[in-house]
């Protein structure tokens, strides 16, 4: 059965500590053109909590792709992308690692837990948003994602 993503609204999952990173995603996010929300955490645990629908999550939308930072309090973002992709109910969301790092052992680390793709935060604000806008395309657009 084929379902145009972009018919309806998606959720899109940040995981980001950073108060400032955290606001200019949601403001790029604004930018895209499908129907979205953002759900945001910032720590590796509560991340965790969300996908698993646990707690006060209990009713949580799944969502359909997930922005992950590395440098998370709590709980790491390779310990998260770690159990997200371990977990047979989870490893189907695309995760996306959009980080300040440039290291090559953390994205060698990343692609090696299963990461869809690595992305390194850049510092100019437009290229931000168009970051942003290239992954709604590919990733909203381009690919086919499962369903569940």
């Amino acid at each position: 059965m084929s379902v145009k993503m972009a018919e309806t609204q998606k959720t899109i999952f940040l995981v980001e500590d950073n108060k400032a990173d955290v606001r200019l995603i949601q403001e790029a996010l604004k930018t895209i053109s499908l129907p979205h929300q953002v759900v945001t955490v910032t720590d590796g645990i509560e991340a965790i909590a969300y996908l698993r629908q646990e707690g006060k999550y209990a009713n949580a939308a799944r969502p359909d792709l997930i922005l992950l930072d590395l440098n998370l309090p709590q709980k790491n973002g390779l310990e998260v992308l770690a159990e997200i992709k371990s977990d047979p109910r989870l490893k189907r969301i695309p995760v996306i690692v959009l980080t300040t790092s440039k290291n090559k052992d953390d994205i060698y680390r990343c692609y090696n837990l299963h990461a869809n793709c690595y992305i390194a935060k850049p510092r100019n604000l437009n290229q931000l948003f168009q970051i942003i806008k290239s992954i709604e395309e590919f990733w909203f657009s381009t690919a086919t994602l499962p369903l569940e």
